[in-house]
């Protein structure tokens, strides 16, 4: 009795010891998703505000964007296969020290650039009586060498920090290099040592508290955007621009500070983990699982438990790197996961790299506010999707197609209750001789000389600047010279001016800044949020069934290369190019550009907003080209190997895998 009592105490000490471990992986692993997600998120947030500080197109900072997934592209695939074999808790301890030092990497040009210097055609003055009069004002070129097409000078020397955007660029690679090992060692590890029956709700536990990452990182980005980009050592009362203004600039370097803290301390704990520990659970749940999965992916090959991993040579292990690719691609649940992913991150990437762009634009939105109600309304509310979708599979215990109709289901109703979008526009904003004529007929112009009119002719106006004032008609025009005006008063925010020829009788005054939107445009806002906010939960209730589908369809030894052949073909074909050409394309419906010191563009300070929400529009296309092919497919099932493996039999039905 004794000694059957000690084997007892010792099996409990070691289930103990087991259940610890596991927890406290999945703990530093739910800590680990929440840091990266801050980072993300607070990259994607500060697009804005890193695009105005370098002055560079969207195109570029698509680029920038992309080269996260460059970075990852470069080790995705054979850390998803060697880090399986090796020890996956320090590899993934590693990859959190490279994301943190990436963060300072990037924050690194705000100590090497001077400060941030926005352009205007104003003549400031400390004097608040002071008198200035900006169309009789001499400029230092003519109207001829102002009309003329914008293009770099060769004999100018380039401005301080112009090439500073390569840190940033090389920051975004690091990061990507760093976040390689999370996902796919850290899902593999907890399906390798966890109940079958508990995986799918872990995995929701840990995306839910990952994506409470990108909640808290757009909210750091909404406070960052608000304070201005030198608050330390400007002063603010002499700012002639405001937070809504297409000139601002954030502090957008405070938040990589925070988040490359936040992710040095999330990393502590991988150093200490083991590499493989006891799985949960008996050991005759295993069997029946592996009888099962022989069933529903075919017949395979004796494995090694990964209680006692494989310690080969390198040499070893990459001999069997090609011909587990080769299974892995033979696996058509596997290929449709992949082809339906790609179509899809294409649509995700363009839309959540330039959403806040898309608000200020489309609804005149500070870049502030855009990131605030991103963070704590559609976020939310696909956290709340992710965990939904991972508790109706635990408590429903829904069979394989059950699994496949929701995650298709909830996709697909989504899409439908976005193309609502296409009815909740709101006009272009009125600015003189770009959306509407000086006479008043409204008519789109891309050309610089539509700025000119008889009324300010004779004030020899540049129009390279950006600095607009507000009409009390509710016109914009460019600047305050276009505009004729002759005399001005205050200072910083407070300069009015007075006798603008331009402007209608009567009421000859305005004042500086952009025109504010109609009320109506506010009021389209609100419908676009509710939308938006419900059209993200239900299509995060599909996160994570199709996640499981797709670690149900793949052989045990080929987990951890599945999740990163396919995060590697997602971010090589969704990833990089999306940004890039979603920005290109805004770019295109750039009105007026900023002007650098060498005659080249910068960044876009207006677009034509009716030509803007045509983006949007081809990325919902996208997504229904996604839901479509899935769909295809799922209705040539009859008796096809190549099918959907989870719809393709009634025997198949019958012996369901459990979740």
């Amino acid at each position: 009795m004794g000694v059957e009592n000690n084997k007892m105490s010792e099996e409990k000490a070691v289930k103990g010891q087991c259940c610890s471990k596991l927890k406290l992986f999945l703990v530093s692993l739910s800590v680990v998703y929440f840091a990266k997600a801050l980072q993300g998120s607070y990259m994607k947030s500060s697009i804005t505000q890193i695009e105005r500080c370098f002055d560079i197109p969207s195109s570029l900072i698509g680029v920038i964007d992309g080269s996260f997934e460059m970075g990852n592209l470069l080790v995705i695939a054979f850390v998803s296969h060697f880090g399986a074999k090796l020890h996956r808790p320090r590899l993934i301890g590693i990859g959190c020290l490279l994301m943190s030092l990436s963060s300072f990497l990037t924050a690194l040009p705000h100590l090497f650039m001077g400060q941030y210097q926005y352009e205007t055609s104003i003549a400031h003055s400390s004097n608040i009586t002071a008198s200035i009069s900006p169309c009789l004002a001499k400029h230092s070129e003519d109207l001829s060498s102002t009309s003329a097409p914008a293009g770099p000078r060769p004999d100018c020397v380039q401005e301080t920090g112009s090439s500073m955007w390569v840190y940033v660029f090389l920051g975004n690679m690091l990061r990507g290099i760093g976040e390689t090992p999370v996902i796919p060692l850290g899902v593999s590890y907890i399906d390798d040592f966890a109940r079958e029956e508990n995986t799918a709700f872990y995995l929701s536990c840990i995306q839910t508290i990952g994506i409470m990452g990108p909640i808290f990182g757009f909210l750091l980005g909404s406070l960052c955007a608000k304070l201005y980009v030198d608050f330390d050592s400007v002063n603010l009362d002499t700012l002639t621009i405001n937070s809504k203004d297409a000139r601002w600039v954030g502090a957008w370097w405070l938040g990589f500070l925070v988040s490359g803290v936040v992710m040095l301390v999330a990393g502590i704990p991988f150093w200490f983990l083991p590499r493989s520990i006891p799985k949960q659970g008996k050991a005759k749940g295993k069997d029946e699982h592996s009888q099962e999965l022989v069933k529903f992916i075919g017949e395979e090959k004796s494995y090694q438990s990964a209680k006692n991993p494989q310690t080969g040579k390198i040499f070893d292990l990459a001999k069997d790197f090609l011909p587990s690719l080769k299974k892995l691609f033979h696996n058509s649940v596997f290929s449709l996961i992949m082809c339906v992913s790609v179509i899809q991150v294409n649509a995700f990437m363009g839309i959540i790299t330039f959403m806040p762009k898309f608000m200020e634009q489309i609804y005149g939105q500070s870049a502030s506010k855009a990131t605030f109600l991103i963070g704590v309304l559609n976020l939310p509310a696909v956290a709340a999707g992710i965990f939904t979708g991972g508790l109706i599979l635990k408590k429903c215990k829904l069979s394989v197609i059950g699994i496949a109709r929701l995650a298709i289901g909830a996709s697909f109703t989504s899409f439908l209750l976005m193309l609502v979008y296409y009815a909740l526009n709101c006009e272009n904003t009125q600015v003189a001789g770009l959306t509407i004529s000086y006479e008043g007929v409204k008519q789109v112009s891309y050309q610089q000389q539509s700025l000119l009119s008889k009324c300010n002719t004779g004030c020899s106006c540049s129009l390279k600047h950006w600095d607009p004032v507000c009409a009390h008609s509710g016109v914009t025009f460019v600047s305050s010279c276009l505009a004729g005006c002759r005399t001005s008063t205050g200072t910083g925010k407070q300069m009015v001016f007075y006798n603008c020829s331009c402007l209608e009788a009567g009421n000859s005054s305005a004042i500086l800044g952009q025109c504010p939107r109609p009320e109506d445009c506010d009021t389209m806002f609100k419908y676009y949020m509710f939308i938006s906010v419900v059209a993200a939960y239900l299509s995060a209730c599909g996160a994570t069934p199709m996640y499981i589908i797709l670690l149900r369809s793949i052989k045990t030894e080929l987990k951890s290369l599945a999740l990163g052949i396919q995060t590697l073909f997602v971010r090589t074909l969704g990833g990089i190019p999306a940004p890039i050409y979603f920005g290109a394309l805004i770019d295109r419906t750039c009105l007026k550009w900023s002007s650098k010191a060498c005659g080249s563009h910068g960044a876009c300070r207006l677009y034509d907003s009716d030509a803007f929400r045509k983006d949007q529009k081809q990325a919902l296309q996208k997504q229904a080209e996604g839901n479509s092919y899935t769909h295809g497919q799922e209705d040539q099932t009859n008796g096809k190997k190549s099918s959907v493996a989870f719809l393709k039999n009634e025997e198949v039905v019958e012996r369901e895998l459990s979740i």
